[in-house]
């Protein structure tokens, strides 16, 4: 007979979006199951680069930023047919003024332990294997195989599931990701590298497909992390004129061209590269039902106009998180439920129209010839032009205004219809 062990809500995965959620709620109070089916520390293929955006929310949840595993960036250095601009992140006090980097290797390891020290009860090894639900089809927990190799029951009334792209529990009770989304692959390399000692993440816009000689459906990046070593990848969507794009010959044939100097080559590789899914736009709505919320990758939550997951699964934590306190305060029913599906209805809120331009921008434009067009030589010799590209592209945008280019995209995000559910 399985064991069974009972919480007020389990949470699923144990990335950035689960620790998070995991870490909000034990601070509330709930006793919360994080269960994680891998040991820590481990990989997870990512640019390791956190905007100020996420910076933001790692301030809430109390990490300590002086580590000396972090690495700060001022800003981003993009990179476009010879060209380059230094664009700083916005000082107008919305956000913090710096973004970081961090390999997920010690990120995930850094909130999965925070987590557990605010009162999550974590269990790792444990392989969550199908949802439990009652006759009325409403989640009531999962069942699971823990490290030990038993079979367990994990009961509670509320279930998140943050378990990443695969998306195995919301997809084991039948919940499809919404069609039409954009759908985008990345991969990724270290390098040992002193060469890049200044304060910025760098962005190229003018990738060449191997093969083709087309441009990129996506981007190029170096993020400097604080052990002397470089993340260096590729993100691309579906490119609708060419097909799938070799992202592995690319790879290796942009960094072919880059400056012998700066040590890119296989005697100072770090490791394979490897590549991951960008489940983009947010793919599954509203992100709440029959007692199962979503979060990070799970959701879809990747942006589509730069590929960063980490900011937004942090936001969305939280968000998760203080929407099942008050739901909990209720007792079952439909006020209860009423509660819950606030946590959509907060997400359209900060996100719905800034992800259905996004949505559309990535079909129409990146998806057919990449990023070029934004950093344009007019767009990058000029210092409000290439700021407000950068702060649109990595959702620095403070709402209420900080400044004249914040009031300007709040109003452009303003006339865009809401994202559909």
């Amino acid at each position: 007979m399985a064991e069974r062990m009972n919480a007020q809500v389990i949470v699923v995965g144990a990335g950035p979006a689960g620790s998070a959620a995991a870490a909000h709620l034990a601070r509330a109070g709930i006793d919360v199951l994080l269960l994680e089916k891998s040991t820590f520390p481990r990989d997870k293929v990512c640019g390791d680069g956190l905007t100020p955006r996420g910076v933001h929310q790692l301030l809430r949840l109390g990490i300590d930023l002086n580590d000396p595993g972090w690495r700060r960036s001022r800003g981003v250095r993009v990179h476009c047919a010879g060209r380059q601009a230094d664009v700083d992140w916005p000082a107008h006090g919305g956000f913090p003024d710096f973004g970081l980097t961090r390999t997920r290797h010690d990120f995930d390891h850094l909130l999965a332990r925070h987590a557990q020290a605010a009162g999550a009860r974590l269990h790792t090894g444990t392989k969550v294997t199908a949802p439990l639900t009652d006759a009325a089809g409403r989640l009531t927990g999962v069942t699971a195989v823990t490290a030990d190799g038993a079979a367990t029951e994990f009961r509670a009334p509320l279930v998140i599931a943050a378990d990443g792209a695969s998306a195995r529990t919301a997809l084991a009770t039948g919940w499809q990701r919404a069609p039409g989304r954009p759908l985008g692959t990345a991969i990724r390399r270290y390098y040992r590298s002193g060469a890049f000692t200044d304060d910025y993440l760098h962005f190229w816009a003018d990738v060449r497909c191997a093969g083709t000689g087309a441009d990129l459906p996506g981007y190029g990046w170096i993020f400097p992390l604080a052990d002397n070593r470089v993340n260096v990848g590729l993100g691309g969507l579906p490119h609708r004129r060419h097909g799938a794009t070799d992202l592995q010959g690319t790879l290796r044939q942009w960094v072919d061209q880059l400056p012998a100097g700066w040590d890119l080559d296989e005697q100072h590789a770090d490791g394979p590269s490897r590549s991951a899914a960008l489940p983009m736009g947010l793919t599954r709505r509203p992100e709440y039902r029959d007692g199962l919320l979503v979060i990070g990758d799970s959701a879809g939550m990747i942006s589509p106009w730069n590929g960063e997951g980490i900011a937004q699964a942090l936001e969305a934590a939280e968000i998760a998180a203080d929407t099942i306190a008050l739901a909990l305060t209720r007792p079952p029913g439909p006020r209860r439920e009423q509660a819950l599906h606030r946590y959509s209805a907060e997400l359209d809120h900060r996100w719905g129209r800034y992800y259905r331009l996004g949505n559309t921008v990535a079909a129409q434009l990146f998806s057919r010839v990449g990023y070029r067009p934004l950093v344009s030589r007019r767009i990058m010799t000029s210092p409000t032009a290439i700021s407000v590209v950068l702060r649109l592209l990595s959702q620095a945008t403070a709402d209420p205004a900080q400044d004249g280019i914040d009031s300007v995209l709040n109003t452009v995000l303003r006339l865009v219809p809401p994202l559909r559910r």
